[in-house]
């Protein structure tokens, strides 16, 4: 592997957030730290407990997830779409570059934007609600899965997307209400029957059920479906880019 390659790649992405620190970290931590004040002190004070866990704690792993989905999916759709908008992406193309190492030099740094913005949301969390984490070493675990593969997911949306509009379609219109009506801020017991197992089809309860399951060890699926689903789309979305460089599918246009 051509480790020159994605380390040029990630080092450039990152010198590109930390010119941008004000929209690329501080502005997703403030928007989340609303969500703190909005739910867990206005609802959470009318909500004594949920599976046993005060509602102020409960919605901790929905929130950091809402975040974290949002910002690897933007953050490497806006990496791969850049240099296709500006006309870099021939040079890209012609480097000597595998698929394998220009997908991981942009999807580890958008992986690691989300990563940190996790991580400083995690701390803020702690300033609002009184938060014990059971099981830490699935927590980082199941972050960074989640990180990678939306990741994945993110650089797909920018091969796809031919102007800024259709970039933040998917975002905004796909990924926002999957998060919601995900279970972030509810438990799937607490639904009627029929959706209970209508919200079984969204793949985002996996990620905040096994997440959620590191937090307090109380789960809505059991953690073996959850690892199963996200190491699943994971390999979907690198069969997807793989298949995507070897036609030139949107790169060549």
């Amino acid at each position: 592997m051509n480790l020159q390659a994605v380390r040029s790649i990630y080092l450039f992405e990152m010198a590109r957030t930390f010119r941008t620190i004000l929209q690329s970290i501080i502005s997703p931590v403030i928007s989340t730290s609303l969500y703190f004040v909005v739910f867990g002190a206005a609802i959470g004070s009318r909500i004594d407990q949920v599976e046993g866990v005060s509602y102020g704690a409960f919605i901790v792993p929905g929130l950091i997830m809402l975040s974290v989905l949002m910002q690897s999916v933007s953050n490497a759709s806006f990496g791969i779409y850049f240099p296709k908008f500006t006309g870099t992406i021939y040079e890209l193309l012609s480097a000597p570059a595998s698929f394998l190492e220009v997908t991981a030099g942009y999807v580890l740094a958008a992986a690691t934007k989300s990563l940190m913005i996790g991580t400083i949301i995690l701390a803020t969390a702690f300033l609002f609600v009184d938060l014990t984490i059971q099981h830490p070493v699935w927590m980082v675990m199941f972050l960074v899965l989640t990180c990678i593969s939306f990741s994945l997911f993110g650089f797909i949306i920018g091969i796809w997307a031919k102007n800024f509009e259709q970039l933040q379609l998917v975002p905004l219109l796909v990924i926002t209400p999957l998060v919601f009506l995900g279970g972030s801020f509810y438990s799937i017991s607490m639904l009627p029957p029929v959706w209970q197992t209508i919200t079984m089809f969204n793949p985002v309860v996996y990620l905040v059920s096994g997440f959620r399951w590191a937090f307090f060890g109380v789960a809505d699926v059991s953690l073996g479906l959850s690892l199963a689903a996200i190491t699943g789309f994971t390999a979907l979305c690198l069969v997807v880019i793989w298949a995507i460089f070897r036609t030139g599918w949107r790169l060549r246009d």
